[in-house]
């Protein structure tokens, strides 16, 4: 009976370290995952027309906006996120930008966890899934972007998600118009297990 006990334990304590592993593996090496060609490969479907319309038509739309009416915009979304009633999500999830940002993250395959698009401000113009906020002008993916240089990029840390059992990273990078000047920000969110596992095996 004894044995059978320590053999319990023994299997459940295993089990529990089994779960720790697969928990959190170690935090990756982003210089080394985010290379040239990863960013290249983003800036390729960002520097597009579609992109570049949608921001620009939203620039123009807002083009006087002020700080209370961003703020105003923002609480708004924040709220229709736990309301029945969308109707700012459900116009931005609808835009074209957004179905197309929409079937670029498909196309990656589990590659690209979320990309969502900024105007001069820092609102959302389009996004391929539901963010926690419309505003990220108070944010890096913005104040170290667009509020910066025409070129400017900015890799964020990694972070786990528990939920997903995945690690993540935020690559933001200014967006710039058909005559090179700047005109909003992205945001791309790498699914960095997903990216070190295509490295690995050379894909």
């Amino acid at each position: 009976m004894m044995s059978v006990l320590k053999t319990s334990v023994a299997m459940a304590a295993l089990i529990m370290s089994a779960g720790s592993v697969l928990a959190e593996p170690p935090k990756p090496d982003v210089a080394k995952l985010v290379t040239p060609a990863v960013i290249e490969d983003m800036r390729k479907f960002i520097d597009t027309e579609i992109v570049q319309v949608s921001v620009e038509a939203q620039n123009a739309r807002f083009d006087n906006l002020t700080q209370d009416k961003i703020d105003t915009l923002d609480n708004q979304w924040k709220a229709e996120r736990e309301a029945a009633d969308k109707p700012l999500i459900a116009a931005t999830l609808s835009s074209p930008l957004s179905v197309y940002l929409a079937r670029i993250q498909g196309k990656s395959l589990g590659l690209y966890a979320e990309i969502f698009v900024m105007d001069k401000t820092g609102l959302n113009v389009g996004q391929s899934s539901v963010t926690s906020d419309f505003w990220q002008g108070d944010e890096d993916k913005y104040q170290k972007t667009f509020a910066v240089a025409d070129d400017a990029l900015f890799v964020d840390e990694a972070e786990w998600d528990d939920e997903a059992k995945i690690w993540r990273d935020q690559v933001s990078f200014t967006i710039l118009s058909a005559d090179k000047k700047k005109i909003g920000a992205v945001t791309v969110e790498l699914n960095l297990t997903e990216l070190e596992r295509r490295m690995q095996a050379g894909s």
